[in-house]
């Protein structure tokens, strides 16, 4: 099963906090366990030095999650962030973000998740995260 990335921006559209829109991510990719999306660079959101700032890099990560499940399960539902860890690997400058969520495990009421993002035209590593996520119910 999986979703359209017309739906996944639908989904980010109607499910997201208008902060979290305010960062302009788009759905490049869906597939069966991942999704890849887009974090346009923005001065907005760039901290002293010129840098993307970690927070908007760590709701990327968040969110390309909840596009990966949404994409496995066939569509939005409910769940809820259990755990998420960051590491910040080299600066990203100037550049759009490609955020790359992959679903390690599916279970029942957990998912396990591997995100990687990168600035695009480099393959070199910006930040790497790990993601768990609860299913209510």
């Amino acid at each position: 099963m999986t979703i359209t990335t017309a739906e996944a921006d639908k989904i980010l559209a109607d499910n997201f906090a208008p902060w979290v829109q305010a960062l302009g991510l788009s759905v490049a990719e869906t597939g069966d366990r991942h999704a890849v999306l887009r974090l346009p660079w923005s001065e907005q959101l760039a901290r002293e030095g010129g840098g993307l700032s970690g927070q908007a890099l760590m709701a990327a990560a968040d969110t390309a999650s909840v596009i990966a499940l949404s994409a496995a399960l066939g569509g939005f539902g409910p769940m809820t962030t259990a755990q998420q860890s960051i590491t910040f690997q080299r600066a990203v400058l100037g550049a759009d973000v490609l955020v790359e969520a992959r679903i390690t495990k599916l279970g029942r009421r957990l998912a396990f998740l591997d995100v990687t993002l990168t600035a695009e035209g480099t393959e070199a590593v910006a930040a790497h995260a790990t993601t768990v996520y609860a299913f209510p119910g």
